[in-house]
Order: C-alpha cells, then sequence, then structure tokens
C-alpha cells in the first residue's frame, strides 16, 4: 500500500507505510521497548501504517489507520523522540490525543501526501462504510501555508471535497449520486486503498481512490479526482455520467476510463473498460516508459486490471484505456484471494516489475516488464502459498538488489532474497531473516528510524494485538547509488514566462516509498555555464517533476540528480535543447521620404511579424499619402540612400516589384498603402525570400503636381523570420 513522502531541497521528509508483526531472528528482532504498550495506545484493529517526519525535525514519525475489520476506532500517531523531541531517536510516544482530530472512524489505509503543495505532510485516510455511512477524510498539516504549528492536524474533510454529488452537464460533472453524498463532506464508500500521483502534469498531487462496495459486491466504481494546486479535489469525469447509487452497471459509461463499463472486458481499444472491481489495493507508476503515470488496479475476487495513462498519446489531455488484456500474459491472475501487489524494478533493467500477492490460487507471482509495460508469463514464487497480505520491497540483505518483505494474515511473515542474477530470475527463501511470529498481519513497510542505515519493520495487527516494531540489527549502511533512466527530452521553444516541464524516472534498492523522500534535483546550465538546482517533485511512482525558468536563452544543458538517505548520489547524463528569442523580424526604418506636392511626408509602418512560413499576417503600410493614386511597394537585398526623383531612393538596385495598388482615402494626406508581404512569400513568387533573408522596402506612388510626378516613402529594413 503507498506512501508518500516530500522532498525540499535542504530537507527531507520520509513517509513510510508500515504493516503486520514477528518476533525474532537474526537479521529482525522484536524491540518492544521502543514503542507505545497496551491501550489505548497500541491495542487497535490496525490496518496501515505510514511514516512521515510530521514535525520536520528530520526523524521518522508513524501514523496507523485504525478500525478495519472491526469498527469505529480513533487513528494514532507516534512521535519519534529524537531531534526535536529531545530524546532517544528510534524510540516513540503517543501524541494522539495532542496531536490528531477526536475522530472515530473505520480506516484501513492512511496515505501522507503533500496536497497542497507546502512540503508539509498532510494525511488522507480511506475508510469503509461496513459498520456506519462515512467518507474517507483530508486532515491537513497546519504548518506551512496554514501558519499554525507544524505536525498538529485539523480534520478539513467538509471542505477539500469539492462539487461532490453536484452534476449540472455543464461545469461540473460528478459521478456521485447526490443520494450517497454527506453534508459533512465526501460521499458513503468502502474504501480500502488510495494513491496519489500527478496524472495530469500541472505540479500537483491527484486522487486515485479505490473500492470494494457495498457488501463486497465489487460493483462501485474507483474514481479519480484531481488537486486544484491548493488541495481541493474536484472529481475527473470527462464521460459526464452520474450514478444513481453506490452500483453502476455494465453499458454505463466508465467515468474517467475511454469507453463503456463491462464486466471482465477483453477489449483493449477504448471501446469498453472495467472500473469496477473488488479492489484492497491500487499502485501507481509508469509501466510503459512515457513519464506518465498509469494505474495498476487490485481484484481480490477476479483479475486485477491495467490502464494506461494517455495524457502523452492525447497531446496533454488526461485519459485513461483499459489495457489488461494487451499487456498481461494469459490467466494471469487464476483463483481468488488477489489482495495485493507492488511495483518495483526488481531485475534492475530500468523499469517497473510486478509482485502479485496471492495471484496465483493464493500462490504470490512475479511479473517482467518488457520495458513498453507489457508484462511476461508469471513465476510462482515457491512456499509462497498462504494468504499473504502486503507485500514490501526491502534491501535487507544490503547487497544492492530488491528483496522481499511478506505480511501474513494468519500467521508466520516470511522474507525472500533476490539472488540478483541476470535473467531467470526468482526469489530465494532466505531463514534467520524473520522472528517468528503468529498474529494477523496486514501490512509491513520498512523505515530506518533510528538512523543507522539499515531498514527497520513496523507491522500493523489486526484483532487488538500491538503492532509490532522489528529492529534491524545489521546496521550496515545503504551504500548503492540511485539509479535515474529516461530523462525526458526537452523540446526546442521560444523563451516565455512558461516554464520547461521535465520528467525521469528514479529506482534504487528501497521502497518506491522511500525513493519518493529522496532530495532530487534538476540541474541546469545555460551554453556551457555553471549549473544551478531546481527541486524536482514526487510525481508517483518512480516518476520526479521538474520545472526550467523558461526566460531562458541558449543551449541548454541539464541533468537530473538524486541522493538516497544515506548520502548515495545518482545522476543522468546532460541532455541539451535551444532556447531561442522570439524571431521579430528586426524591423526599422531608416533613410528619407519624399514631402509630397500637397505637403504631406508619406511614412512607412507596418503590423505583424515578417515570415517565410507564416502565409499571412505582416502588413506594410504607407500613410500620409494622395487619396486614390496607384503605389508600389519594391524590395531588394541592399539599402541605399542616393538622391531620386527630388527625393531618396532607399533599396540599391536590382530591386523587385510588388504588383501596383490605389491608395485608400478621400482626401489629401489622409490616404494609405498596405501589403501583406508573407502573404507575397506564400505565392512563391520569388524563390529568394527564405527564412533569415534580410529585405528593404520602400514605397513608391504616383503625385501628378510634384515636378516629377512621383512621390518615395522612407525605407524599411527587416529579417524573414522562420
Amino acid at each position: 500500500m503507498p506512501f508518500h513522502a516530500f522532498v525540499r531541497r535542504s530537507q527531507v521528509l520520509v513517509f513510510v507505510v508500515g504493516t503486520c508483526a514477528v518476533a525474532r531472528a537474526q537479521t529482525y528482532q522484536v524491540d518492544a521497548t521502543r514503542i507505545p504498550q497496551g491501550a489505548p495506545s497500541n491495542s487497535s484493529f490496525s490496518e496501515h501504517v505510514a511514516f512521515a517526519d510530521v514535525d520536520q525535525d528530520g526523524d521518522f514519525d508513524a501514523a496507523f489507520a485504525n478500525g478495519g475489520d472491526c469498527c469505529n476506532q480513533q487513528n494514532r500517531l507516534w512521535v519519534n523522540q529524537g531531534l526535536a523531541q529531545g530524546g532517544s531517536i528510534g524510540f516513540f510516544a503517543d501524541a494522539t490525543t495532542t496531536r490528531f482530530p477526536n475522530v472515530l472512524d473505520d480506516s484501513r489505509d492512511i496515505e501522507f501526501v503533500d496536497v497542497d503543495n507546502d512540503w508539509d505532510a498532510d494525511l488522507f485516510i480511506s475508510n469503509t462504510s461496513q459498520v456506519s455511512n462515512q467518507s474517507n477524510r483530508w486532515w491537513i498539516n497546519v504548518g506551512g501555508a496554514q501558519g499554525g504549528s507544524t505536525g498538529f492536524y485539523q480534520d478539513q474533510t467538509a471542505t477539500r471535497w469539492v462539487n461532490v454529488g453536484v452534476n449540472d452537464g455543464v461545469t461540473t460533472f460528478s459521478s456521485v449520486a447526490p443520494s450517497v453524498a454527506l453534508a459533512s463532506g465526501g460521499f458513503i464508500d468502502w474504501s480500502c486503498d488510495s494513491s496519489f500521483a500527478d496524472l495530469d502534469d500541472d505540479g500537483d498531487l491527484d486522487l486515485v481512490q479505490s473500492t470494494y462496495g457495498l457488501l463486497s459486491a465489487g460493483n462501485t466504481p474507483a474514481r479519480i479526482f484531481l488537486n486544484d494546486g491548493s488541495g481541493f479535489f474536484e472529481e475527473f469525469n470527462p464521460s459526464g455520467f452520474q450514478l444513481t447509487g453506490s452500483a453502476m452497471a455494465d453499458g454505463a459509461p466508465g467515468l474517467w476510463c475511454e469507453g463503456l463499463q463491462q464486466q471482465d472486458t477483453t477489449d483493449t481499444t477504448g471501446q469498453f473498460c472495467d472500473v469496477n472491481e473488488f479492489s484492497v489495493s491500487i499502485d501507481l507508476g509508469d509501466f510503459d516508459g512515457d513519464l506518465d503515470v498509469d494505474i495498476l488496479h487490485g481484484n481480490k475476487y477476479d483479475t486485477p486490471r491495467t490502464y494506461h495513462n494517455r495524457f502523452v498519446e492525447r497531446g496533454g489531455v488526461l485519459g485513461f484505456r483499459d489495457v489488461s488484456h494487451a499487456v498481461m500474459p494469459p490467466n494471469w491472475a487464476p483463483g481468488v484471494g488477489s489482495y495485493e501487489q507492488e511495483l518495483g524494478d526488481f531485475d534492475d533493467d530500468g523499469d517497473l516489475d510486478l509482485y502479485g500477492v496471492n495471484w496465483a490460487d493464493l500462490c504470490d507471482s512475479t511479473f517482467r516488464n518488457d520495458g513498453a509495460g507489457v508484462f511476461s508469463a508469471p513465476t510462482t514464487i515457491p512456499t509462497s502459498c498462504g494468504r499473504d497480505n502486503e507485500v514490501d520491497f526491502v534491501d535487507w540483505d544490503n547487497d544492492g538488489d530488491l528483496d522481499v518483505v511478506l505480511a501474513n494474515d494468519t500467521g508466520q511473515e516470511r522474507a525472500y532474497q533476490n539472488p540478483g542474477a541476470a535473467g531467470n530470475f526468482v526469489y530465494q527463501p532466505s531463514s534467520g531473516v524473520l522472528p517468528a511470529d503468529a498474529t494477523s498481519s496486514l501490512g509491513v513497510d520498512a523505515c530506518d528510524v533510528d538512523h543507522d542505515g539499515d531498514w527497520d519493520l513496523l507491522v500493523a495487527n489486526d484483532f487488538g494485538v500491538g503492532n509490532t516494531f522489528l529492529l534491524n540489527t545489521t546496521q550496515a549502511p545503504d551504500a548503492t547509488a540511485p539509479r535515474l533512466a529516461r530523462l525526458a527530452q526537452a523540446p526546442d521553444r521560444a523563451p516565455s514566462a512558461a516554464p520547461t516541464i521535465v520528467r525521469v524516472q528514479v529506482y534504487d534498492n528501497a521502497p518506491w516509498y522511500a525513493v519518493e523522500s529522496y532530495v532530487v534535483e534538476l540541474e541546469y546550465q545555460v551554453d556551457g555555464g555553471a549549473f544551478t538546482a531546481v527541486p524536482m517533485r514526487f510525481a508517483g511512482g518512480q516518476i520526479f517533476r521538474g520545472e526550467l525558468p523558461g526566460a531562458l536563452v541558449g543551449t541548454i544543458g541539464y541533468r537530473a540528480k538524486a541522493v538516497d538517505r544515506a548520502g548515495n548520489v545518482g545522476s543522468t547524463n546532460v541532455s541539451t535543447y535551444v532556447a531561442t528569442a522570439p524571431c521579430s523580424g528586426s524591423l526599422t526604418t531608416y533613410c528619407t521620404a519624399k514631402t509630397s506636392s500637397v505637403g504631406c511626408l508619406p511614412t512607412i509602418g507596418w503590423t505583424g511579424t515578417p515570415s517565410a512560413s507564416a502565409g499571412s499576417g505582416f502588413t506594410i503600410t504607407c500613410t500620409n499619402v494622395r487619396e486614390q493614386k496607384s503605389g508600389i511597394l519594391f524590395y531588394g537585398a541592399q539599402p541605399l540612400g542616393a538622391t531620386f526623383q527630388g527625393g531618396h531612393l532607399c533599396v540599391k538596385p536590382p530591386t523587385k516589384r510588388t504588383p501596383p495598388q490605389d491608395s485608400v482615402g478621400s482626401a489629401p494626406c489622409n490616404a494609405t498603402y498596405a501589403f501583406d508581404f508573407n502573404a507575397f512569400v506564400a505565392g512563391g513568387t520569388d524563390p529568394n525570400l527564405v527564412q533569415g533573408a534580410q529585405l528593404y522596402v520602400q514605397w513608391w506612388m504616383r503625385d501628378p503636381q510634384s515636378p516629377s510626378t512621383t512621390g518615395l516613402s522612407n525605407g524599411l529594413a527587416f529579417v524573414l523570420c522562420p
């Protein structure tokens, strides 16, 4: 289950999701002295645990989702007593009554996520209505933008949900039936897991909320809610469809997914999709390497499904397609009990592979990604057939690759070692890692809570049994640097206020929620100069997003760099793009016009920009000329200023003429000429009129009362832009 972290350039805020318990062994030992014991601090039906530096003092605190299989209970916060607390780092005290809202709810998931982009850890809580009708909740850290004390939380559920149940078909398109919308905020749902990612590439984290539905029927849709940038969420429902209750029938539009809802569809063209699942887990990441974030949707009683984000393919318009039967092997999850799944690059080839918990008749399976988002036939993990509830990738043997720790719902947790061999990748059972255990554990996550360099574990236990802390006794600091892949190629551009957006994939020998907490920066240079760093924000899965200043001009070199918690540094090679100032045509007037016989000075002018490709839009004018008199615009490649016909010839021969025209106007000195030079270029009359050509132009016109019977404007010099 996901976890969210926030990274500031000089500060790392780490959030980890914890889970179920164990007892004593060689690598891990139970250490009950480090965490609160007994009621009410540690005696709940805990389903999930997440870590974050809630008070921004540099150590990891822990929050628990309670209630789950039981009832409405109080979620809890344990604060690490190191650093700002003045105690021993890695020891926890219960701070629930002073820092958390006093709310009893039936929680199955708790997520730290910076919803309002103020760099502190807010909370999203997934609740189920199996005991009483309730919504998922938003608890906001009142530090940062709120101006209060960091690490203290306020329930803002009533305001953070926007237009739930409102669908006017014009500006608001909620799919939630008004009958299930709650006056207190949100809507009645049965949510077990939710996850966040920047789905639409606008710099904030959006919400994907899964559900298993009323009475575990699996006929309630998953939904997507987009962040407005300040932490207020409105549903993304391009179909415009609104349900009449909690269930959605086949034939209805797929809400956020292309096509019509059809249970267990095999279609992958966008005609049909299946968004009704019995989901207890949802995972996000870039599966197909296009640097937008896709969705892997769990399904406990049927085949889990995969949806590709088509933001790139649709030219920056958000949309999803159900591609399950195109990217997964046949019969990829036979049987029931597909509780959970985890994504990670366990073969170190630069893409997200898949570990499915109980995906094969209660046995675990692994699927390798081919780099384009297509997953191989599964490999069943030996000795894994026994109602596992959650998996986490943790490099517990510190050899640089992803190993596995599993929380088991009916008894003993297990650890599997990654042999690190290229090809024929399998997990190998490892003994002497986890202590004996008989509790019902619903999750396990990793975090270096005591800052000694190795991965400790927190376990969330069901049925009122106390949660368990497992201390890693190796104390061997991580020496493996992050791996950065698929840095986006920025296009050449003209400078403007809009930034250049760059995304990159970041991998490491750590759970994705730990990588999320790394300091990741985008470094740039102009014309080979010194590098300047700007922060990159976590964008979901393995993706980070950064913004280069849009006003840069020149050859811009850029690279991404990631620093893990142990100080190991990984970076990409330098990529480049060219930022060229917009072509103005370098328009200037020169030379001297000839005063007409009625005392007026013909003056050349223009509107628009000269272009070799635009086809129109650059009009060369002349004002202050005599009415209803013939005139010609002529041009050449060199300027001049010689005496000519009582005035000055401003263009050196040879010159070329444009078609003659009569001045428009009814009074002396009040008439004008106008000629669209871009349209003339597009006509192809002169093959020398190409991008970059330097031109000089002048108007000649009839003036019958002048001794030469002619008039001349001043000159105009310009360059033809692209």
